[in-house]
């Protein structure tokens, strides 16, 4: 079956860094595209970025913009966000979610989820 397991997640201070990490198995990668999304306690859930297949293409909240990176390496089912310049309102779970033939843009056009890591910074 089809498991995706985020990693990577912790507490940071204001201006820190983070490296989520999601490793997939149980599907062809590489004919996925990515995505991630956040939740906030009390909010909905968000679109953080999504990436292409081959990676060449990325996507981004503009609230990340510029801060967070995307990237891929489907030589190891893995896709990655690269979180810089962090804000306490960047406090959430983070999800990694597939999307086979769906929008990237919102949750609905993702297939699978993983079970989220939660990344608290602090002010």
């Amino acid at each position: 079956q089809v498991q995706l397991v985020e990693s990577g997640g912790g507490l940071v201070q204001a201006g820190g860094s983070l490296r989520l990490s999601c490793a997939a198995s149980g599907l062809i990668f590489s004919t996925y595209r990515m995505g991630w999304f956040r939740q906030a306690p009390g909010k909905e859930r968000e679109f953080v970025a999504a990436i292409s297949w081959g990676g060449g293409s990325t996507y981004y909240a503009d609230s990340v913009k510029g801060r967070f990176t995307i990237s891929r390496d489907n030589a190891v089912n893995t896709v990655y966000l690269q979180m810089d310049s962090l804000k306490p309102e960047d406090t959430a779970v983070y999800y990694c979610a597939t999307a086979r033939n769906g929008g990237i843009w919102s949750s609905g056009g993702y297939d699978y989820w993983g079970q989220g890591t939660q990344v608290t910074v602090s002010s």
